[in-house]
């Protein structure tokens, strides 16, 4: 026979126990913290029932069992020292129709009490429909031992933006996926809280959207090393678009309904065309379909992303970068090496061994063909500056200042590099690119120079 296990509401209820012994002590505990209406029945009571008796958290009536005593009650635990007692309890209540439940006495049982676990709203019973409470208690405390203690209070706050979203979201499938969303992420206190701005305008929910086409970096392979917002989209794509190198581990994750394509080119085969890549993402936005383009490593390391992104905003096509472990990094950390040794290595440089046959490319000085990122660029920029126009870089090369990468307060100011120098100064933590490949791309996220000064005098004023 299969239980129904429920979450009953007894606030205000009437309940009726009989029996005041040990036994009948615990569940007396149990009952109080839901709010019911307690009357105790027993010709003799421990002392602590007669004291919750006289405080009035509960009744204590001093008399053997009556019938009588069920009516108005919505349920009944006999907890006797007799078994004759809990058997008549038990065949009055069925009689009633009130459900009845006699501790360690199965057949005498219409419900069971589970061990419970608690966290604030959150409420795990475990129940071995009364075979061995021993066993169930094991367990509870092996969940115990798992479950954060802050996930209490990290309930309440989800409860509250919930509640949020249901009163200023429309019903419908956006809304749905935006719960379930917020139901996997932190909670925190502060005004940026992306949880919280995310619950207020259902913006950058990391599920794929229809129509939308999304970058996705697979990491190095391992499934443990993809970005939350990565599983995430995988998770809920329509259609993957994939290389060669991505894990068929990390494939396993896609839902049962999407549509997987391998689209890898190995060491310069090619057996698809990246013209048949972009088409493909093309076609499969427009037809209305969540693509994920998944990339090993990360989509803009080596990942021919500029020639998709390139397609996607010719045709129109909404998209949008998820950054993955670069393998480059990985493989580092498998032989346990810092890339920049503060003792050996003052930069890092990545390169492949295969290059495009570009006309733009060829045709660069050995100094310009290159990315240049600089971690921690300081706030004298004019003398970095300096230096490599000294190297013989030419003043118009492109350079981008990333405040805050992927952050709520992100702020990108493009220059070039003779103007540098008058660039104003970035909240830390920052990046400084420099090449021609982070030359200015039109958003409406991207802040130039110009505006940045602006902006700031204006704050200033």
């Amino acid at each position: 026979m299969s239980l129904l296990p429920i979450f009953l509401s007894l606030d205000g209820r009437r309940c009726l126990l009989v029996g005041a012994g040990a036994v009948a002590l615990d569940k007396i505990g149990s009952l109080l913290k839901t709010g019911a209406r307690l009357r105790v029945v027993a010709p003799q009571a421990r002392p602590e029932v007669r004291q919750l008796a006289r405080d009035g958290k509960l009744e204590w009536i001093p008399r053997a069992f009556q019938p009588s005593d069920l009516d108005g009650s919505f349920l009944v635990i006999t907890a006797a020292d007799s078994p004759a007692v809990n058997a008549a309890v038990y065949r009055e209540a069925q009689a009633r129709g009130v459900v009845c439940n006699s501790v360690d006495d199965i057949p005498n049982c219409d419900f069971f009490f589970g061990s419970v676990v608690n966290r604030g709203d959150l409420q795990i019973a475990i129940s071995t429909a009364g075979s061995s409470p021993a066993v169930a208690q094991r367990l509870r405390r092996e969940v115990d031992e798992q479950l954060p203690d802050d996930l209490g209070p990290w309930l309440k706050n989800l409860g509250e933006l919930r509640r949020e979203v249901l009163a200023t979201h429309p019903r419908g499938e956006d809304r749905r996926l935006l719960l379930h969303e917020l139901a996997q992420r932190q909670i925190c206190d502060s005004a940026l809280c992306s949880t919280k701005q995310l619950a207020r305008t259902g913006r950058g929910a990391s599920r794929a959207a229809a129509g939308w086409v999304y970058l996705v970096g697979a990491g190095p392979g391992d499934p443990e090393l993809l970005t939350v917002k990565a599983l995430r989209l995988i998770e809920s794509a329509g259609v993957i678009l994939h290389d060669d190198l991505v894990a068929p581990t990390i494939l396993d994750l896609a839902p049962p309904h999407a549509v997987v394509i391998n689209v890898g080119k190995r060491c310069g085969a090619k057996t698809i065309t990246q013209e048949h890549i972009n088409a493909l993402l093309v076609e499969h936005a427009r037809a209305g379909r969540s693509v994920v383009r998944l990339k090993s490593g990360d989509p803009l390391v080596f990942g021919r992303a500029a020639e998709e992104i390139a397609a996607l905003a010719d045709a129109g096509i909404p998209y949008e970068i998820v950054s993955g472990v670069s393998a480059a990094f990985a493989a580092a950390a498998s032989i346990g090496c810092s890339l920049t040794d503060r003792n050996w290595a003052s930069k890092v440089i990545f390169s492949t061994g295969h290059h495009a046959q570009s006309h733009n490319r060829s045709s660069l000085p050995a100094l310009e063909d290159a990315t240049r990122v600089v971690y921690m660029p300081g706030r004298d920029l004019a003398l970095l500056a300096a230096e490599w126009l000294a190297e013989g870089l030419p003043p118009d090369l492109p350079c981008a200042l990333v405040s805050h990468a992927a952050q709520p307060g992100e702020m990108i100011l493009h220059t070039t590099l003779g103007s540098l120098g008058e660039a104003p100064p970035t909240p830390a933590p920052s990046l400084l690119l420099v090449g021609w490949a982070v030359r200015k791309i039109e958003t409406p996220e991207v802040l130039t120079v110009d505006a940045a000064i602006q902006a700031l005098s204006s704050e200033l004023s």
